[in-house]
């Protein structure tokens, strides 16, 4: 009897072991993948889910219907601060980020990226579209936590059609199709790539930012419609720059609609977080619900964002938060929400709003004040009430058209509120001047750029920081015309937008084009130049000189493409570059030293009328 109590006890423990060994293992919650949506001079009034009748945007909506709208989202006036306080979580006045272009959009390097933590934590990072951070490394996003990256690293881009772009190494080669569409077949290639591992996407798309291009099949739709819901003030709209901004906005909904499709084709849909808002407000004048201002201003159409969140079965479908948030918000939020560590140790700005979204509180936090300046203009939004750049505050509840001032009526909130504004400006800038010093820092800016140099554009002066050249990570660095100073009496910019510009007028050995640099490391780099010249031009002497390092060669073969003409949907904005082919001139190989100094461009001897124009330098650091 014992010995069959025991053969049983036995038979029992291993029948349990087997079963055991060939039950499903355990595992902890998959991680949620993120895909981040962001629109470029897009408006809070540009889509059908916040209101505008006159468009359709049905897959941008249906993440507002299976999620939640932050009714009160905040960005900043323009693009390039936007994208440094997403992608830090701070004021972008920290990060080193003053302005859109001639290197002044770049982030600092001492700040870490919400890629960065999401890296760290095992996802895969990529990001498709306009970075508008830095171009160099490392200051490219692939140093700044991507491990992927197609699109275009400075500001506005001048080519939607067969574009030339960035596939990641620095170096732009052209592609085919339509911007939108390329960027979001590398962001579906991405997802497809990686659905077995949790992902963090970024999908900064460049549209409905100028210049008006868009196909054909999407203009069809909108070309001659009427206006029926028109600009704040009507006289200051155009109504075909409206119509073609409605186009834009579509074409990236249907964009949209095929990555939101992939992850339901992949079955994951469930566990994936998308969000979309826009980084600043509308390009144009248009419709906005009534709000004052738009884009570069700081009023309340300047700043406030659409703002939608999806996470199926977590964040609760079709609710609305009304409670102010910002961009400086989501990367405290998305960590959280993705239960991802924060990488990085500088203090944050932002405010977690994880709970509030899963539903887990059901008020909003302590009341808060949101910060926003542009060109040394700061506002104060508070829950109900914004305290303009000039010292005026409005009841936003009351009056969101920013009609009426309220500073008798609501005295102590004004004076709190203009106090308020004083010790942020000294804290981020270091002074405590209000209005006054404001105007007088403009002038000084203004002189500072004519110093600079005449061509700089919209005065903006080359920033100082030097631009980074030379990395065996990163062999090629591309040097745009944007980031260098013409100086001479004829060279000069293509357009007063210096973002994507080339030079033009170059016809005395008096003029040259200057980049600052910082070799970071000594060695042999080919010196390769994108370039356009008249047959008859042809055969300049031209040199790149670096301290005591020279390389000289000859612009030749003429190449003198015709100005593109497809381009445009309707004309683009005066002092916006018209984009042509440009030929790349293989000038050489020259050895640099390490350290900084002037890369000067100048031509020795000009046989014709003038040198070339000329778009880009790059360097390409040699093994």
């Amino acid at each position: 009897m014992k010995r069959h109590r025991l053969f049983i006890g036995t038979f029992i423990v291993a029948a349990l072991t087997v079963l055991a060994a060939n039950a499903p293992a355990a595992t902890a919650p998959a991680r949620p993948n993120v895909i981040v949506l962001l629109a470029d001079d897009a408006g809070w009034g540009d889509y059908s889910a916040n209101g505008n009748q006159q468009l359709r945007t049905p897959n941008i909506d249906s993440l507002a219907r299976g999620g939640i709208t932050l009714d009160r989202f905040y960005v900043c006036s323009v693009c390039a601060p936007t994208r440094a306080e997403f992608l830090t979580g701070r004021y972008h006045s920290r990060s080193g980020v003053t302005g859109v272009s001639t290197g002044q959009e770049r982030m600092s390097l001492e700040e870490k990226t919400i890629a960065d933590s999401f890296k760290a934590a095992g996802y895969a990072t990529g990001a498709f579209g306009k970075w508008h951070n830095g171009s160099q490394w490392p200051y490219h996003p692939r140093a700044r936590g991507f491990d992927e990256y197609v699109g275009f690293t400075s500001g506005h881009w001048g080519e939607y059609f067969d574009p030339i772009i960035d596939r990641g190494d620095g170096r732009y080669t052209r592609a085919k199709g339509y911007i939108v569409d390329i960027v979001t077949d590398a962001a579906i290639d991405f997802i497809d790539r990686n659905k077995s591992r949790p992902f963090f996407c970024y999908v900064p798309y460049n549209t409905p930012h100028s210049p008006w291009g868009v196909p054909a099949a999407d203009w069809e739709r909108h070309k001659g419609k009427p206006i029926t819901q028109t600009a704040t003030n009507p006289a200051q709209e155009s109504a075909d720059e409206t119509r073609v901004v409605h186009a834009m906005v579509e074409n990236q909904d249907a964009n949209i609609g095929r990555l939101l499709r992939k992850l339901d084709q992949l079955g994951l849909t469930e566990n994936t977080i998308v969000l979309y808002f826009s980084d600043n407000g509308p390009n144009t004048w248009r419709w906005t619900g009534g709000m004052k201002g738009k884009k570069g201003g700081t009023d309340e159409g300047s700043l406030r964002s659409p703002f939608f969140i999806r996470w199926p079965g977590k964040i609760p479908a079709g609710r609305t938060l009304p409670e102010i948030s910002a961009a400086i918000d989501l990367l405290p939020t998305l960590t959280a929400l993705a239960g991802v560590p924060r990488v990085g140790t500088k203090p944050l700005d932002g405010r977690d709003l994880s709970a509030r979204l899963l539903g887990r509180a059901t008020e909003p936090g302590p009341e808060r004040l949101l910060f926003s300046t542009w060109q040394r203009n700061i506002t104060v939004r508070t829950q109900r009430f914004r305290l303009d750049a000039q010292g005026q505050l409005f009841d936003l509840v009351a009056d969101p058209g920013q009609t009426t001032t309220v500073n008798e009526k609501n005295a102590t909130t004004a004076t709190e509120l203009t106090a308020a504004a004083a010790a942020w400006r000294k804290e981020m800038f270091g002074d405590n001047a209000a209005a006054t010093k404001s105007k007088a820092e403009k002038q000084a800016a203004k002189k500072a750029a004519k110093t600079a140099g005449e061509n700089v554009g919209r005065g903006q002066a080359v920033d100082p920081r030097p631009i980074p050249v030379g990395y065996r990570e990163f062999p090629a660095t591309w040097l745009p015309a944007r980031d260098a100073e013409p100086r001479g009496s004829t060279v000069q910019r293509s357009s007063g937008a210096p973002n994507s510009s080339y030079f033009v007028n170059w016809r005395s050995r008096d003029d040259s084009i200057v980049w600052n640099v910082d070799v970071h490391t000594a060695g042999t780099y080919a010196v390769e130049i994108l370039y356009t010249v008249p047959a008859a031009d042809t055969g300049s002497t031209i040199e790149l000189s670096l301290n005591e390092a020279k390389l000289a060669g000859k612009v030749a073969p003429g190449w003198d493409p015709p100005l593109w003409t497809n381009q445009d949907t309707i004309p683009r904005p005066a002092g916006e570059s018209k984009m042509k082919d440009f030929h790349a001139l293989k000038l050489g190989t020259m050895k640099l030293p390490a350290g900084r100094g002037p890369l000067t461009l100048r031509a020795t001897d000009i046989p014709g009328k003038s040198v070339m124009d000329m778009r880009a330098l790059t360097l390409t650091l040699l093994p």
